[in-house]
């Protein structure tokens, strides 16, 4: 057989495939790919991939309104296969199919959802239909460059008319979410505005892991359930995951904690679980008066939150193992000013460790300390965390331990702090879901004052010190 005619055979089989795939998205993934061979040979279309498929095809059929399919699940499920699988599909079976697909941060976007996308359309009998650049799929027939193609677009809250114009009257509109539970309001809302075309198959798909309790994400299965179809996926339900992983984090937090309804459950994490230390265990940690014995022999740690605004205040925490001693509060202290505060509370106290929030004018302050011979520690609320696993930065994973200490500590009794320890909420972000504390600019919106002494104790938890430690100079500078 000739290579001209094997050629042809080979356009004319897969003409047939692709025009009877067009409205059913299985068959064409079962088609697609040569299953249970080299790269698949251990793989298959998983049951609740199949579910979703079939909702699509089943919208199709039906195509009255937009299909709008939202999808929370635990870690580890096959999501980014189904979502690849689906692109595959739109863009193949139908000539002139616009799309954009977008997720959670851009990281995810390109690294994830991209890469997997990258991988499966090599991996399939269109691949010479379509081209996979950094940014988008598109014909390779050059003639259909700009108007056959699915773009990967980061969102920003900044700039959410990059979604606007996703139009294609009387074609077929591609709109996927990929860990949608962090992408806000008002991208929802100018995506959505591609569904007022008439005549036009329009499939808006979102997935994620249910990282909070609030958003258009959530509200896909609350107030809006009615327009949409969901689904939940529990990663122990799912033949690929890695029960090791799961059985660990079920030991570890707990059936009913939120890690695990949001990592294993593709549940929503409860609705009272906003703040990320509750009422009760501040006040129980009020109440209550430890013997000395319990802290005396506990390294001394100095914590300083040095303030950025005129209405903040700058804050000096000191702690002896469970013992929270009275805070120092400051308004109006220019650098020089907190620095020489910060020398008494350190000739006083005699601490083993000073850390210093490096945030705004608190460099100038570590500054002026080291100058002077001083041994403390700056940290960078934005920086790494040591648990990269659970926390997004350094101030998450600091407020974490502290909200754990908090359960056995003894605090004195303080408004300032008992408000600004309740005070910010907490979300599940990132591509594995860490722990991300709000802003203080976005308490600030909410009308709630800056929580500098949560944050000043919060401080006195940024490394594991030893009693050996020395912060006094060596020699008095004066």
């Amino acid at each position: 057989m000739s290579k001209t005619k094997k050629s042809r055979q080979t356009l004319e089989s897969l003409a047939y495939i692709l025009a009877h795939t067009e409205k059913d998205p299985l068959l064409f993934v079962q088609a697609a790919f040569n299953w249970g061979q080299n790269e698949l040979a251990n793989h298959s279309i998983l049951d609740w991939q199949k579910e979703i498929l079939i909702n699509v095809r089943e919208g199709i059929i039906n195509l009255s309104e937009a299909v709008q399919i939202a999808v929370s699940s635990g870690h580890g499920i096959g999501k980014s296969a189904l979502v690849s699988w689906l692109i595959l599909w739109a863009i193949s079976t139908k000539p002139n199919t616009k799309g954009v697909i977008t997720a959670n941060t851009e990281h995810q976007l390109k690294s994830k959802t991209w890469a997997e996308l990258a991988k499966w359309h090599r991996l399939s009998i269109v691949e010479d239909m379509f081209e996979v650049s950094k940014t988008a799929i598109f014909s390779t027939d050059k003639r259909y460059e700009k108007t056959w193609r699915i773009d990967a677009i980061p969102w920003s809250e900044h700039r959410p008319e990059a979604f606007a114009g996703l139009h294609n009257q009387g074609g077929r509109i591609l709109i996927i979410f990929d860990e949608a539970s962090a992408i806000p309001t008002c991208i929802w809302e100018v995506a959505e505005g591609a569904m007022t075309d008439k005549n036009t198959e329009i499939f808006f798909l979102c997935f994620g892991n249910p990282t909070r309790n609030d958003g258009r994400f959530f509200e896909c299965f609350g107030r809006f359930r009615h327009r949409w179809i969901t689904k939940k996926v529990d990663s122990r339900t799912v033949p690929i995951t890695d029960k090791r992983q799961i059985d660990k984090w079920v030991a570890d937090y707990g059936i009913d904690s939120d890690f695990v309804k949001i990592r294993v459950l593709g549940e929503f994490p409860s609705g009272g679980s906003a703040s990320l230390i509750k009422r009760d265990d501040i006040l129980e940690a009020e109440s209550r008066q430890i013997e000395e014995s319990a802290y005396i022999n506990a390294p001394r740690i100095i914590g300083v939150d040095v303030a950025r605004f005129g209405e903040d205040k700058t804050v000096i925490a000191r702690r002896q193992g469970l013992k929270l001693y009275d805070l120092k509060k400051y308004s109006s202290l220019d650098t020089m000013e907190v620095a020489d505060a910060v020398i008494r509370e350190i000739v006083s106290f005699k601490p083993e460790a000073v850390f210093i929030d490096l945030g705004g004018v608190g460099a100038g302050v570590y500054d002026r300390l080291k100058w002077l011979n001083y041994n403390v520690i700056g940290v960078d609320f934005a920086g790494k965390p040591e648990r990269k696993d659970k926390y997004i930065n350094k101030r998450a994973e600091m407020w974490g331990e502290m909200a754990e200490w908090l359960k056995y500590a003894d605090i004195p009794v303080d408004s300032d702090l008992r408000e600004d320890l309740a005070g910010p909420t907490y979300y599940f972000r990132g591509d594995n879901a860490q722990i991300l504390l709000e802003k203080k600019q976005d308490m600030k919106k909410r009308g709630l004052a800056s929580p500098d002494c949560a944050d000043a104790l919060a401080l006195t938890f940024a490394a594991k010190i030893n009693n050996t430690s020395r912060v006094l100079p060596s020699k008095t500078l004066r």
